[in-house]
């Protein structure tokens, strides 16, 4: 547990210095708790340090770790891949869905949220690495997909998401983040109704100082505070499809 409150001080440092430099307010960039296949008990640890917005990609395990923690009443995303048959469950638990690329998704969310008589906040996930193994949808269809899901009344968007290139090449992962950035300029122009554009979901531990200086205000950790994770990425995740943490 000690572990977990220093590899906190280390991202919120780092998280702070890059606001520095690009001379952002701490307070506008979010640290979101990426759990997948973390226990409860940690959970709540790093949640008792003062954190508030954790990030949950497994529905099964959206079910069981969000009952354990509901005491401190985090708030909670649903950052993975959103199935048709899993959006009863996670209108359960989460208030925002970090993840939807398709139009097919966000009816029948809005088909659900009308049943339940709820609405919930969601960002638009944009493959921006243009690569086959990612989730998103595609950058030259973002705009028209913000048109058609705001068009839903019980869906509200908010922002926008991307996992970005896994590489070590800052300039290629920069590329990345810049245009999610810069498609949230041209949206906002465009003063679609129901569609909010404050926020950018991007960076994680790797590269969370580039993400920051090009404009994200949700970054998202889970290895480099709660450690290494036990299971390989394929037995959470679809395997023909990237992790997002």
């Amino acid at each position: 547990m000690e572990n977990i409150i220093n590899n906190l001080k280390i991202i919120r440092n780092r998280m702070k210095y890059a606001c520095e430099k690009t001379n952002r307010k701490p307070e506008d960039v979010r640290l979101l708790l990426a759990t997948k296949t973390v226990g409860s008990e940690r959970i709540n640890f790093a949640l008792q340090q003062g954190e508030t917005l954790i990030g949950e990609n497994k529905v099964q395990e959206l079910k069981q770790k969000c009952n354990a923690v509901k005491e401190l009443n985090p708030e909670i995303h649903f950052i993975g891949h959103l199935q048709s048959n899993k959006i009863k469950e996670v209108l359960k638990w989460a208030s925002c869905i970090e993840s939807i690329d398709r139009m097919s998704v966000a009816q029948k969310l809005q088909q659900r949220l009308v049943l339940e008589e709820k609405e919930i906040d969601v960002y638009i996930q944009v493959n921006t690495s243009f690569e086959e193994s990612k989730f998103g949808i595609s950058p030259d269809q973002t705009i028209e997909l913000v048109k058609k899901v705001s068009k839903l009344k019980n869906i509200h968007i908010k922002g926008l998401m991307t996992i970005g290139l896994f590489s070590s090449d800052s300039t290629e992962i920069r590329k990345c983040f810049r245009l999610l950035k810069q498609l949230q300029e041209d949206i906002k122009t465009l003063n679609v109704p129901n569609v909010e554009m404050n926020e950018l979901s991007m960076g994680m531990s790797g590269d969370l100082e580039i993400a920051i200086e090009e404009g994200a205000t949700i970054i998202r950790v889970g290895t480099a505070v709660f450690g290494e994770r036990i299971y390989p990425d394929s037995y959470y995740w679809n395997e023909t499809k990237q992790d997002t943490e």
